[in-house]
């Protein structure tokens, strides 16, 4: 057929995103939100029915031409790096260059063209919400933008910004801050590698070279050695004093940290180990994104992607979770339970096929009096809740799901 300028926009942001024909429904909603093209999943796609090829798959065999062309931006080769080597042996040693060994890709196995690993799997059970769209136009606009991400543990903050780098092919470094995270650990340091002394970027400075995204995990535990990151955070490139190198930022390069609280402590101790952050430090950060739980009917969606097949079991959960939210926002309970939490659950109750089991695996985190609390309200919800002490509601032998 004959492609008109929408057609290509819309074929060529699949293609950038690596879907690949046949194609399902949402595989065209995420194109048309991403290139503008079209407000929603056009009529010559899904509504042709010589293309239609299963329940929500399209067969759309122009995708091919585009694969293959590598129209996308991000497919161009990564620049290559060079680090210094210092030769163990008499004073006076030379430096040498030698090859580059990518710090995340070295502490992963991988070197080479298994740098391509470093972009996040896409996550099929991934319901996008929140602040999703606003991250992808930020990584998208390829623009140097820091952003600060807060919100209760368990809320998807994290899996957000690398499900955003799986959809848009974007290479993502995450680092787990702790209290002990310093600079060699960040922006690297000298390592003993066959014998050699040998400089080896971290993975601040690998992301810096590749134009990737830095991602720094539970940003609020970090000791005052984070704030080696202030020029980083500047977007003006950083000096690495050890070897006398300067490094600029590639096109690209982009910066988000997670936190659960806002960099000013934790007061009622929920988050031990978080500590008030230097207030130039969180000044770099332009806008801060608050994230809470999804909504009732987004975490619906999240649980029967999950692998939860019966709605009502869905909804009953949920419902017992917005209920202990509203109970924790007003002081009366002093525990919450996260998204993560709730598809624990499902996938607990999908192995043991019983969902007093499941409950209670779940809820012992909690303390004896909290966790029964937890239940009691949960049997308020769901009338068919298995009787405690009835096995007969399921079948353990061969792992069946309870009747409902």
């Amino acid at each position: 057929m004959n492609l008109k300028p929408r057609q290509i926009e819309l074929l060529k942001s699949m293609a950038n995103a690596g879907v690949t024909s046949p194609v399902t429904r949402q595989d065209i909603v995420d194109a048309c939100d991403d290139s503008g093209a079209y407000a929603c999943p056009p009529s010559w796609l899904t509504q042709d029915s010589t293309r239609k090829v299963g329940r929500g798959l399209y067969d759309c065999p122009e995708l091919a031409q585009f694969s293959a062309n590598g129209d996308s931006a991000d497919s161009a080769p990564a620049p290559t790096q060079e680090e210094n080597v210092v030769q163990t042996g008499p004073v006076g040693a030379v430096e040498q260059s030698v090859p580059a060994i990518n710090t995340a890709s070295l502490v992963m196995g991988m070197t080479g063209g298994e740098r391509d690993s470093l972009v996040p799997p896409k996550f099929n059970g991934y319901v996008t919400w929140g602040h999703f769209s606003n991250v992808v136009k930020i990584v998208k606009s390829r623009r140097f933008y820091p952003i600060f991400i807060t919100g209760l543990s368990g809320n998807g903050k994290t899996l957000m910004v690398e499900q955003v780098c799986a959809k848009l092919k974007r290479e993502c470094y995450r680092v787990n801050i702790t209290a002990q995270t310093d600079e060699d650990d960040l922006l690297g340091g000298f390592r003993l590698i066959n014998g050699n002394t040998v400089w080896q970027d971290g993975p601040v400075v690998s992301a810096m070279k590749s134009g990737g995204v830095l991602l720094l995990d539970e940003v609020d535990l970090a000791s005052r050695n984070i704030m080696c990151l202030q020029p980083v955070l500047e977007g003006k490139g950083v000096f690495l004093k050890k070897i006398g190198q300067w490094v600029t930022p590639a096109e690209g390069f982009q910066v988000f940290a997670t936190a659960n609280t806002k960099g000013k402590g934790s007061d009622d101790g929920r988050f031990v180990g978080t500590g008030v952050m230097n207030e130039a430090f969180l000044d770099r950060f332009p806008i801060t994104m608050e994230q809470p739980y999804a909504t009732k009917a987004t975490e619906k969606k999240i649980l029967v992607k999950a692998g939860c097949d019966d709605a009502d079991y869905a909804d009953n959960l949920t419902k017992w979770a917005e209920i202990i939210r509203k109970t924790f926002a007003e002081g009366g309970i002093d525990e919450v339970v996260s998204t993560r939490r709730l598809v624990n659950i499902v996938e607990a109750f999908n192995i043991f096929g019983d969902k007093r089991t499941a409950l209670d695996m779940c809820m012992s985190r909690f303390d004896e009096l909290t966790k029964k609390s937890l239940i009691d309200l949960y049997e308020k919800v769901d009338a068919d809740m298995p009787v405690e002490g009835d096995t007969d509601t399921a079948s353990h032998a061969d792992g069946n799901k309870c009747p409902f």
